[in-house]
This record gives C-alpha cells, sequence and structure tokens, in this order.
C-alpha cells in the first residue's frame, strides 16, 4: 500500500529482482475508479485502471505500449504494459504519471493516457531507446574488459577494447577477435550491424559472446558502479592508461551525469560462440561481391537461444562478472 499515487522505483526494483508480484493500491479504499500498480511475477509492471460499465480501454497509438481489458475481482480493469523490457525504467516513470492524472487531477482513463503520451513522447522514442540499448552495451563491454583485464592486465585488455575506436570487432587480442552482444530481453536476440561484424579478419578467429542481463535489486549493479569500479582498478594497477579508458569511456556514450539508478544482474550464464559456418549469420560471402558497394547500413536480429556454447573457449572467455 501507499499513501498517494506513486510508488517508488527502489521499491519496484526490489520485486523485479526478486521475481515476486506485487500490488500497490494507488487509489483511495473506496475511492473510483481503482487504480493499482502491479508488478508481476515474470518482470512486468502494468498500470490496473477500473472501467466503468460502458467504457473501453484507449487504443495505445504506439507499438510498444499494449492497453487491454481484463476481468479483476468482478471488475473491469484497462491493463497498460510495455513490449520493451529495456524501457522499463522509464515505462515506470510514465505509469505514475498517468495514475496522478487519474488519482489527483480526476482525469478519465483516455484523457489521462493520452496527455501523459504527449508529454513523454520525447522519452518514447527511437533515440531514448537506442541511448537504453548502449547503455546496456556498454554493460557488456566492460564485463569483457574486466574479463580479458585478469586473464592478462589493464593495459592489454585496454588496447584490445576496439569498440569505441568504430572498429569492425569490440575486442582484438593477439590470437583472435571477439564480438560482445548484451540483452536485456528473455531471448537471446542480438541486432547486428553490417556484413562484416560477424565477418572473421583474414585466418583469424572470431567468437561472439551473447550476454544477457536483467533487472535487479539490492544486490544488482548499476553502469556507474561498473565504470567506476574498472576506472578505481585502472588507477590502481594501471594508472597510464586511465586517460585512454576515459577516452574510450566517452567513445562509448558514457556521460556521468545521465540519471543511471537501474540495477543489473545475469539472467543466465554468458554463452561464447565461435563464428564458423555453424552460426546463422550474414557476412561478406553472403552477398556477391559486386553488389556489396550497393548496400548501405545493413541490420538484421540474430537470434542464438538454444544454441550450444562451443566447448574451451579462450580462457578470456570464461570470467564475466558484473562489478
Amino acid at each position: 500500500m501507499t499513501d498517494g499515487p506513486f510508488v517508488p522505483w527502489t521499491s519496484v526494483e526490489h520485486f523485479l529482482g526478486a521475481n515476486q508480484a506485487t500490488t500497490y493500491r494507488l487509489s483511495a479504499p473506496t475511492a473510483h475508479p481503482e487504480v493499482s500498480y502491479v508488478v508481476g511475477d515474470g518482470h512486468e509492471i502494468a498500470l490496473h485502471v477500473e472501467l466503468k460499465s460502458r467504457h473501453r480501454p484507449p487504443k495505445s497509438p504506439l507499438p510498444m505500449i499494449l492497453i487491454d481489458q481484463i476481468a479483476e475481482r468482478g471488475m473491469r480493469m484497462a491493463r497498460i504494459r510495455t513490449t520493451q523490457a529495456a524501457l522499463v525504467r522509464d515505462f515506470h516513470d510514465l505509469l505514475n504519471a498517468v495514475a496522478d492524472r487519474v488519482v489527483t487531477h480526476g482525469r478519465t482513463l483516455d484523457q489521462a493516457f493520452g496527455e501523459t503520451v504527449r508529454a513523454w513522447s520525447a522519452l518514447l522514442d527511437q533515440p531514448r531507446k537506442s541511448r537504453v540499448e548502449k547503455r546496456i552495451g556498454l554493460l557488456g563491454e566492460l564485463s569483457a574488459l574486466s574479463a580479458v583485464a585478469r586473464a592478462h592486465d589493464w593495459s592489454t585488455a585496454l588496447a584490445s577494447w576496439k569498440g569505441p575506436d568504430g572498429e569492425e570487432h569490440d575486442f582484438g587480442l593477439p590470437d583472435f577477435d571477439f564480438e560482445v552482444k548484451t540483452t536485456a530481453s528473455e531471448q537471446r536476440q542480438h541486432t547486428i550491424h553490417g556484413l562484416g561484424q560477424l565477418t572473421p579478419t583474414g585466418d583469424r578467429p572470431l567468437w561472439l559472446v551473447s550476454l544477457q542481463i536483467t533487472r535487479a535489486g539490492a544486490g544488482g549493479h548499476t553502469l556507474t558502479h561498473c565504470v567506476r569500479a574498472i576506472r578505481d582498478q585502472v588507477i590502481e594497477h594501471a594508472p597510464a592508461s586511465v586517460d585512454l579508458l576515459d577516452r574510450k569511456l566517452r567513445d562509448s556514450g558514457w556521460r556521468p551525469d545521465e540519471p543511471d539508478d537501474e540495477r543489473w544482474r545475469w539472467r543466465q550464464s554468458p554463452l561464447v560462440l565461435v563464428v564458423d559456418s555453424e552460426l546463422p549469420r550474414l557476412d561478406t560471402d553472403s552477398v556477391r561481391a559486386e553488389f556489396r558497394h550497393h548496400l548501405r547500413d545493413i541490420t538484421y536480429n540474430l537470434d542464438v537461444t538454444g544454441l550450444a556454447a562451443t566447448p574451451e573457449p579462450p580462457s578470456e572467455l570464461t570470467d564475466f562478472r558484473l562489478s
């Protein structure tokens, strides 16, 4: 229960991290419409708003927001959910804003939802989604950076980190290259940019590391926490490389002044795959040579869910941590 039409993210984060369901009633006990904030046991959040006898749920103009009708304790309720796991933190704020308009300001659900979507459109557009995905991607690359440092040293790890420099592959070590893909979804679905991202360079082996993270409670780690932990390690063990680390973080889009209260943990263990003929992918051999220079910005989604890990990967790819 709460005393007002707001649910703090720290409370939601706790239940999401523990995979426990709970409900917060936001409207007064006898007030109508009844408004509740619901945390599901499947890492989902939703707003439930009671519907009057002749009212139907509003239609969502956004594919990332679903609104349907459910029956709950003999009432018809509108349920507002999101399809984008990466945007749950921002969607939480949107639900609070909708609830506030209904409970505090007496707006109908149609009015409250429409007004909130218009007011929050800057947070719901593709650029915002891209920023969230970049932060998740950076979290994965920092985990890989730490793994390489534990296998070698911090100077070697930072020199091998090529992603911020716009190179074809995220990391380049003396004997092989590897690409890191990180997702917050329940499936191992990753976005591949270009034909070259999963094309080995010459005779050098190429590996793909699939990382899955999920929101955690107090035991999880924020991106800020990971950046600070790595920077402290570099200061202690490779002080001459601190400026290089800071430059690579900037080039990766890291901004220390951005809000960062999302905590993460592993959803499943990392999956390490060698990039060979058995891995489904598009590469330079997939397109006739005379056509390649005509194709621009090839991007596709690769789902490696269910693929068997490659036995005996390099030691640098065996110790991934979020810390």
